[in-house]
């Protein structure tokens, strides 16, 4: 069984979104730690890339800044690699399939084995397209991790048979960013996806109130958050850890 489904073993999983070396590598790992501490269920650490296409401007401005700071992605497996001593809980790589091709699929892959990544997301890589990585992914037993979007419409069902490891419910069009208010019928896609998988979903995009979080989290498995936190790195530089600590716990506490 998956690694990755520790995270809803206990509850509603909180699933916090941190885009690794921003502003420094040192701050990313104060934060994952603050918010392993505070209650979060599995960390979702985004690998900078040039053109973040599913991210809104607030995550692009975190992959610049961490890009502008020299971040590689040998850097972050060996971050990875120590953050593993002691941080026990799932953790997945968010990031695009150009940067897993350009590093090498198998390389890259064996890394995420070998340093105890779990799963990874690659919001560009079409479901259809998917036998590019997936062989490898399942030779070094790291879980490919499944997008389901508003769109997918004829899909779900098709997406949720195949999924591993948890599957992201995108909660509206568009790309990541927070949003007033989620007005997507999540409920009927959560309906279709239970009905053809027994894999957990968690729904990401948008959320930032405790308030939303419990809405997401009462409808499918877990929330994932990654926008507000990413604010909280931009606004707070290498002070953000303390901040984000105690924003994760108020999250966690409001889908417990």
């Amino acid at each position: 069984m998956s690694n990755i489904y520790k995270a809803f073993q206990n509850g509603k999983a909180f699933i916090p979104f941190i885009t690794c070396g921003d502003p420094d590598l040192a701050t990313t790992e104060a934060v994952v730690r603050a918010a392993v501490e505070n209650g979060a269920d599995l960390i979702e650490l985004g690998i900078p890339f040039s053109d973040p296409t599913a991210e809104g401007p607030v995550i692009q401005g975190a992959n610049l800044r961490a890009l502008k700071g020299g971040i590689k992605t040998d850097h972050i497996f060996e971050f990875v690699r120590k953050l593993r001593a002691d941080v026990k809980i799932p953790m997945v790589f968010m990031t695009y399939a150009n940067v897993v091709y350009s590093y090498g699929a198998e390389k890259f892959i064996g890394n995420c084995k070998e340093v105890g990544i779990d799963g990874i997301i690659l919001p560009d890589l079409p479901f259809e397209e998917k036998d590019e990585f997936l062989p490898i992914c399942h030779k070094y037993g790291v879980d490919l991790i499944s997008l389901i979007a508003p769109t997918s419409a004829n899909r779900i069902s098709m997406i949720a048979k195949e999924a591993e490891g948890f599957i992201y419910l995108v909660s509206s069009l568009g790309v990541t960013g927070t949003r007033n208010e989620i007005t997507t019928d999540l409920g009927s896609i959560v309906k279709v996806i239970r009905e053809n998988t027994d894999v957990p979903c968690a729904i990401g995009f948008g959320i930032s109130t405790p308030e939303q979080a419990k809405k997401m989290a009462d409808l499918s498995d877990g929330a994932i958050v990654g926008s507000a936190i990413i604010k909280q790195l931009e606004k707070y530089g290498t002070e953000a850890p303390k901040y984000i600590g105690e924003y994760v716990k108020s999250m966690k506490d409001a889908i417990r």
